[in-house]
């Protein structure tokens, strides 16, 4: 759905359990600092909002949103994350180096999730010009970044609610 027919910030906050103890990396592009931490103070914020505790919250930085999936993995093998938010903006411009920036970073995310069980999460925005990012990033069309969030959470709770099925005891 185009975020301009839904507000990236709205969410059932109902939804989503306590994520206490729950442990989160965030990896965020500098390059278009502006944009980027606009993103992350969103996705931090919400999770706290949620229940996490800002020790239990690792970021790093990264040069660029290309950086993101080498950035996830350096920080995935260092710590034990529940999910790893990944947090960038690519903006269109003259050429299309945005399309080979953000096909890369999709896949390489999508593999990290895969081979290691860990939602890595895209938090990076494709705007067509720095306009559209700003809307995207607590502008009128709210924050990706927590949108990003609550996309990890819910990935977490996931998780735990199918652990929770296999540890049961008897007969089904």
């Amino acid at each position: 759905m185009s975020s301009a027919l839904k507000n990236l910030s709205d969410y059932d906050e109902n939804a989503l359990s306590d994520i206490k103890g729950k442990k989160f990396g965030i990896v965020v592009a500098d390059w278009h600092q502006n944009i980027t931490h606009a993103l992350y103070e969103g996705c931090f914020d919400t999770l706290i909002k949620h229940g996490a505790e800002e020790d239990d919250i690792i970021t790093i930085q990264v040069p660029g949103t290309f950086e993101l999936p080498a950035g996830a993995r350096i920080l995935g093998q260092s710590k034990k994350l529940d999910a790893v938010v990944c947090i960038g903006c690519v903006i269109k411009g003259e050429t299309t180096h945005n399309e080979y920036i953000n096909m890369s970073v999709a896949s390489g995310l999508q593999n990290l999730s895969i081979a290691t069980g860990v939602p890595h999460i895209f938090g990076v925005l494709t705007p067509n010009d720095e306009q559209q990012a700003i809307d995207r990033a607590g502008g009128k069309y709210g924050n990706k970044g927590v949108e990003a969030a609550v996309t990890a959470i819910r990935m977490t709770l996931i998780a735990d609610e199918l652990t929770k099925e296999k540890k049961k005891i008897g007969f089904n």
